[in-house]
């Protein structure tokens, strides 16, 4: 059973880690390969993290995790906030704090900054057992001694979505580097390549799903609505804490986490006018005539099969999008 897209208002964490590496040290950090916490580490970014979510959503307030998300995850946090703190300026009147429990800690070795992690967790938005039954799964990144940890992405995945990880002689999991070769596409390239399928629905490698051939379906839709017209333009997102990050699978695959940009533009015929929610005009600068153009952070997490694989290549298991802007004219 496919689940519907999710939605997030305000995530965030916190906490400071500390790494002492034997050898050779530079002013940027150790040379030295080392996993990139600690497991209590991890545990109080995970407990932080739950703390400053449920401030901010409870306060409709974005100032309140602000140094707690980043890269696609805090793009959609910090814009949601934005927009409810000024439709709901009395806050949340709905807030149910946030529970994030049985964790599991997936850490990479890695030299030098930023480093990351991924948290497996059960949240209390869903049910435990049957087609409701999902996990969220956090990738916290830290790029320096003096810096917390923040978090960049956010996935929610069926227990049967999270793959089985490959693991060193010491149990930490191994990160599939950008350019690596053994997925049947490399994690730096995902992104790049998802955006050429929205567009022209090539590479033809992607898992037919809701994040895919079905999101194309409903794009070409939106084009030829009565009335009103809708046109798409995705841009690559994949630098700073917005570039790829991925795990090495057993099977010789890799659990690609990834963000893009795109615009919706949306064209009236005349006499009509585009409809704009409250949560958007929140957003927007200009007034709406026949145009309104919204500006999107998509968030996705692809499982990719190693190379070699000759058929569906690239499952998009998770989708997280946010708008972040808004431009009427």
């Amino acid at each position: 059973m496919r689940r519907p897209i999710r939605a997030a208002a305000g995530l965030a964490i916190a906490t400071v880690m500390s790494l002492v590496a034997s050898g050779c040290m530079t002013v940027h950090g150790e040379l030295a390969v080392l996993p990139g916490a600690k497991k209590s580490e991890a545990a109080q970014a995970l407990a932080d993290f739950t703390e400053a979510y449920n401030k901010a959503d409870k306060a409709y307030d974005p100032g309140l995790d602000a140094g707690r998300v980043t890269g696609a995850l805090g793009a959609i946090n910090q814009a949601g906030l934005k927009a409810r703190s000024i439709t709901d300026p009395e806050g949340n009147d709905r807030h149910q704090p946030l529970e994030l429990t049985d964790a599991k800690y997936l850490i990479p070795k890695k030299a030098g900054w930023p480093r990351w992690f991924v948290a497996d967790t059960d949240s209390n938005r869903d049910k435990d057992d049957g087609p409701g039954d999902n996990r969220w799964v956090l990738v916290f990144v830290r790029n320096g001694a003096d810096q917390l940890w923040e978090v960049a992405y956010l996935a929610i995945l069926t227990p049967d979505e999270f793959p089985e990880f490959k693991t060193d002689k010491d149990g930490f999991v191994e990160p599939a580097p950008a350019d690596s070769e053994s997925p049947a596409v490399a994690p730096g390239d995902v992104g790049a390549e998802y955006i050429s399928y929205l567009k022209d629905g090539e590479p033809e490698h992607f898992t037919p799903g809701p994040h895919t051939d079905e999101w194309r379906d409903i794009r070409a839709k939106n084009a030829k609505l009565p009335g009103l017209t809708i046109q798409y333009s995705d841009q690559r997102l994949d630098t700073g804490d917005f570039a790829p990050l991925a795990l090495a699978t057993k099977d010789g695959g890799a659990l690609v986490f990834f963000a893009i940009k795109y615009f919706d533009r949306q064209t009236a015929a005349e006499g009509y006018t585009p409809t704009v929610s409250a949560d958007v005009k929140a957003l927007m600068t200009g007034d709406v005539d026949d145009t309104l153009t919204k500006e999107w952070v998509s968030s996705q997490a692809a499982l990719v099969k190693p190379a070699g694989a000759d058929a569906d290549q690239v499952n998009v298991v998770s989708r997280l999008q946010g708008v972040i802007g808004a431009e009427g004219s």
